[in-house]
């Protein structure tokens, strides 16, 4: 009797252990690693380069919503619990990458891939004011590279164009649109364009 009850637990474990993997593999979950987001340089990955940034530094991977989620003062955590300090914003608060303008090499790491719909690229308008709460009506959108479902690799590598008119501090915020759900993941880039 013994061993039919030890097997029984050890065959639930097993079909238990084995959905709870198959869930979490499921979930698509990705950052961008070059120029390195305000989440990836919080992390240990971006060698914590900034400080105080909730659970990014555990999962700077994590940050996602629904499609279109662009709270005013919420954008660098979309608005989800635990990573609103990524929300702070001053023009001296985050570690900023030096860029020109022109072509921009973009790299995202994605840790669970997904059918993709699209990827958007937004950046602050000239003379927007570094010390005010992010929105996304301060943005113009740069650049769409479109999927149409395809499969990503486990790192993804873009080419968008810095507008000319660009100078100093800017952000630039990465959005990944997942293809068969309605959710996206969002990253703030804080960059300084030379």
């Amino acid at each position: 009797m013994k061993k039919v009850v030890l097997k029984a637990a050890l065959v639930f474990g097993l079909f238990v252990g084995g959905l709870s993997l198959s869930t979490t593999v499921s979930y698509a979950h990705g950052y961008v690693s070059s120029p390195g987001s305000r989440a990836y340089f919080g992390s240990s990955k971006g060698n914590n380069l900034n400080q105080n940034v909730g659970r990014a530094e555990w999962e700077p991977q994590s940050i996602e919503a629904a499609k279109n989620t662009f709270i005013p003062g919420k954008l660098a955590s979309a608005g989800v619990t635990g990573f609103d300090p990524l929300d702070e914003q001053t023009a001296d608060r985050w570690h900023k990458t030096d860029i020109t303008t022109g072509p921009l090499a973009l790299t995202w790491t994605l840790t669970a891939r997904h059918k993709t719909l699209s990827w958007n690229y937004y950046m602050t308008k000239q003379g927007w004011n570094p010390n005010q709460p992010l929105d996304i009506q301060n943005f113009d959108l740069i650049s769409t590279v479109n999927d149409n479902g395809t499969m990503p690799g486990d790192f993804v590598n873009h080419s968008i164009t810095i507008p000319s008119d660009r100078k100093g501090y800017h952000v630039i915020y990465a959005v990944w649109n997942i293809y068969d759900t309605t959710n996206a993941f969002y990253q703030a880039i804080d960059v300084n364009v030379k």
